[in-house]
């Protein structure tokens, strides 16, 4: 298993691409290079919260997506919750998915109930071809069978990453005759329709499970 990456603790310039996950065989350990034209975030010793805090909080996009259950899925109106986690995955990923899935599962586990009952965490597969409403219920039942899964249009779900600043490359081809999906690996964590931090692989589970309970806060 790679070493995981840490978020940066100071400020700094990171684009879109600098969070792009290599599922199935990019070199983990390495951090791409600083984009000067990317995204301002600042960490753990300049904001409220141990992940890193965009310049400007996201804004929940106005997107309807398919839920598992076939049924339709907006992403504004049907996050009721007071804390939403979202993360762009696909079940094939053999790598950087399952890792943050377990994170995450792990973290809700430790919420205390109040906190826990207040928190939703949505997925959004970043290749709809082959996650169906079923495979992706059958996916996210490993991990938490709470946990709401999305499928749709890619171009919609490209639309809605972009809107939370998160990448989607698309496709790359494998010697085996299938693909990989390379996308961004953070979760967007929102409070109500605002997302004011986001973790990126590797952040611990007690820092995660720190920052939903101050979301989960007034």
């Amino acid at each position: 298993m790679p070493p995981r990456l840490r978020a940066a603790p100071v400020l700094a310039v990171v684009s879109s691409t600098l969070l792009l996950a290599a599922c199935g065989g990019g070199n983990t350990d390495q951090p791409q290079p600083d984009n000067p034209g990317g995204v301002l975030i600042s960490g753990v010793d300049e904001g409220r919260f141990k992940g890193a805090e965009p310049a400007t909080p996201y804004d929940m996009p106005d997107v309807t997506l398919t839920a598992t259950n076939g049924r339709d899925f907006n992403l504004i109106s049907d996050t009721a919750y007071p804390v939403t986690l979202v993360f762009y995955g696909y079940t094939h990923c053999p790598d950087i998915c399952p890792l943050v899935m377990s994170d995450i599962t792990s973290a809700m586990v430790q919420l205390p109930d109040e906190v826990r009952g207040d928190t939703q965490l949505v997925f959004i597969t970043t290749d709809p071809a082959r996650d169906t409403p079923q495979v992706l219920r059958d996916y996210l039942d490993r991990f938490n069978s709470e946990f709401v899964g999305l499928t749709g249009d890619l171009d919609l779900i490209v639309r809605a990453a972009d809107d939370m600043g998160v990448a989607i490359e698309g496709k790359k081809s494998l010697p085996s005759g299938g693909y990989d999906v390379g996308h961004g690996a953070q979760v967007i964590a929102f409070k109500g329709d605002e997302a004011p931090v986001l973790w990126t692989p590797g952040t611990s589970v007690g820092d995660i499970v720190d920052d939903i309970t101050a979301l989960a806060g007034p």
